[in-house]
């Protein structure tokens, strides 16, 4: 299947599909994604849209002076929420794209995470205005161990080709690089991560996706046979 064409110079495009890939990546490995978060991101923001549903409607079916008691603690109530919504986006998630361990148990409430697991990892991710540069910030923690927080980047040109497809190769070559419980889980991106390999991913990606198929590599005898040509034509 072709991964889908987006635009080379849209920030937030480039990013979303960037996002998108890495947690598909890490579960791919051992790791297991926690939805905590997004969890409780989703109750927060569906209770306040029920809770202003509820009020529309008993407003219309009671009217206003059997409900704006009742009105008036829904606001409250819906402010609180929106409040809560707005501090665990930008005070709890922080870009956060992944959350997730290694074994199975994971709770996290609020600040303060409780972890029966050889590893824990969350990974956050963000990018500056005008600057195609994909920055993460990674954060892991082994048993009994100090937490240890790890911040790389690199442009999206390392993974997108000219025409705004996404290369899969060259990203996880860059992630099991630059991030080693990433590379302990797979090792062999770490092995094949390369600068002539990652430009070629990115080169075969945009032939098959011009052509619509693999692009044969170019016969090795061809440079060969053209010298003895040449040479041919010098000799008396």
């Amino acid at each position: 299947m072709t991964a889908p064409k987006i635009s080379v110079y849209s920030l937030s495009d480039l990013k979303n599909t960037t996002d998108d890939a890495l947690p598909n990546y890490l579960t791919s490995l051992k790791f297991k994604q926690s939805h905590v978060l997004t969890d409780v991101r989703l109750a927060l923001g569906y209770t306040a849209v029920v809770i202003a549903g509820v009020t529309f409607y008993a407003d219309r079916r009671l009217g206003w002076d059997t409900t704006k008691y009742w009105t008036l603690w829904a606001v409250v109530a819906y402010f609180i929420l929106n409040g809560a919504l707005t501090y665990w986006i930008w005070g709890i998630e922080k870009g956060k794209i992944f959350t997730g361990e290694t074994n199975d148990t994971l709770m996290m409430l609020l600040e303060i995470t409780f972890v029966d697991t050889q590893l824990q990892v969350s990974i956050a991710s963000s990018v500056r205005k005008h600057k195609p540069i994909y920055n993460l910030k990674v954060r892991y923690q082994r048993l009994g161990k100090e937490p240890k927080t790890l911040e790389i980047s690199a442009p999206f040109t390392r993974w997108f080709d000219s025409d705004g497809y996404f290369v899969a190769t060259p990203f996880q070559q860059w992630l099991a690089s630059e991030v080693p419980i990433i590379g302990e889980a797979d090792s062999k991106k770490v092995a094949s991560s390369t600068k002539t390999n990652e430009q070629g991913e990115i080169e075969k990606s945009r032939e098959n996706n011009k052509a619509g198929g693999p692009v044969s590599p170019p016969v090795n005898g061809a440079s060969s046979s053209g010298a003895r040509s040449r040479k041919a034509k010098k000799t008396p």
